[in-house]
């Protein structure tokens, strides 16, 4: 099969005649029809994350935002059968874990690795992380949900706990920050989106903000707090710099509530400093997320069908699987307008 391979961090990604993969007993072969771009790809590319303890098997297929049809199925599989549409869940859990038992199948140390950039992928512990497809919701929007979407709807609703009427400031308008933009006004919060780009604010506008803030034009805090008179109720970092995370809490009025999603680059290697004092003498709340549990699909997917998220909006493009690395090149820069997917293979 075609796929795109990462056989060096730091080195271009090269399109490659790659083995089938092998169904295992629990699991299933997807035929993947559309697959997102996602910068956490490009964090694993760089070789981020190796600060706690993160380092893929090289070389690899990355990819983590795909739906399709399923092609074949492992002999202990009950729940699903060849022909089925379905999205891949961003974490696969194992459905036996001490994390996955609890509710928490989006911690769970034994998900293993995707494989959306190719031709087939890999569907793991197949009864446990089933996401049937409803033919009202095609591939290429259902791939672009795969990380940034449901991530972002983990962090607004279930660790965020957004109400109708909040004041939320998004900095960080990429994938997460518009998805978490346009969940967060369905959910009648009044958002407030702050990036450098204009051309990304103008699609934070477009994703529903009420207010943007070019940070190199202004100082997104004073704004934020005088749009706000005060401060923000929640505060989303969903691009993981020094800066942004810093601004995010300082944007907070009292007993705020900050939503950590982005992830750091090699320029923080994890570590980023707090304005500790504010924080307690403000009772500011800091909060992690990620990814989001196989059983909240169907709550985001029902929302979909419903029109009431629609994030085929965010889709900038559409491309074949042999442009995808130049995509994530850009992502070294910032370049990248709203998300790309891939629909031809």
């Amino acid at each position: 099969m075609k796929a795109m391979v990462m056989e060096e961090i730091g080195k271009p990604m090269q399109i490659k005649d790659w083995p089938e993969p092998k169904v295992p007993a629990d699991g299933a072969v997807v035929r993947v029809e559309a697959s997102g771009i996602c910068r956490s790809d490009w964090h694993l590319w760089q070789g981020d994350w190796a600060w706690i303890g993160f380092k893929p098997r090289l070389p690899t297929i990355l990819g983590h935002e795909f739906a399709g049809v399923i092609e074949e199925v492992g002999k202990d599989v009950k729940s699903l059968k060849s022909g089925m549409r379905v999205v891949v869940p961003l974490v696969q859990g194992c459905g036996v874990c001490d994390d996955c038992r609890t509710g928490h199948s989006n911690h769970c140390s034994r998900s293993p690795g995707m494989g959306g950039y190719a031709r087939y992928g890999l569907l793991r512990f197949a009864d446990f992380n089933c996401v049937p497809l409803s033919d009202n919701i095609d591939f290429v929007e259902a791939s672009s949900m795969g990380c940034r979407y449901v991530t972002a709807f983990h962090g607004i609703l279930d660790q965020g706990h957004v109400q109708a009427d909040e004041n939320v400031v998004v900095y960080g308008c990429g994938g997460v920050g518009l998805s978490a933009i346009q969940i967060a006004t369905a959910l009648g919060a009044r958002v407030i989106a702050v990036d450098l780009d204009d051309r990304k604010l103008e699609l934070a506008k477009n994703a529903g903000a009420a207010d943007v803030i070019n940070g190199k034009k202004t100082d997104p805090v004073q704004a934020v707090r005088d749009l706000t008179h005060g401060g923000a109720d929640v505060s989303i970092d969903a691009l993981g710099i020094a800066v942004t995370c810093r601004n995010a809490v300082a944007s907070l009025r009292r007993r705020g509530r900050h939503v950590q999603i982005g992830l750091t680059t090699h320029d923080e290697k994890g570590e980023v400093p707090l304005p500790i004092d504010q924080i307690v003498f403000r009772e500011i709340q800091f909060i992690g997320s990620l990814a989001i549990q196989t059983f909240r699909y169907p709550a985001i997917l029902s929302m979909v069908e419903r029109r009431r998220l629609e994030p085929k909006k965010l889709i900038s493009e559409m491309i074949p699987l042999e442009r995808a690395f130049s995509v994530i090149e850009q992502m070294s820069n910032y370049e990248n307008a709203g998300i790309s997917v891939i629909n031809q293979f």
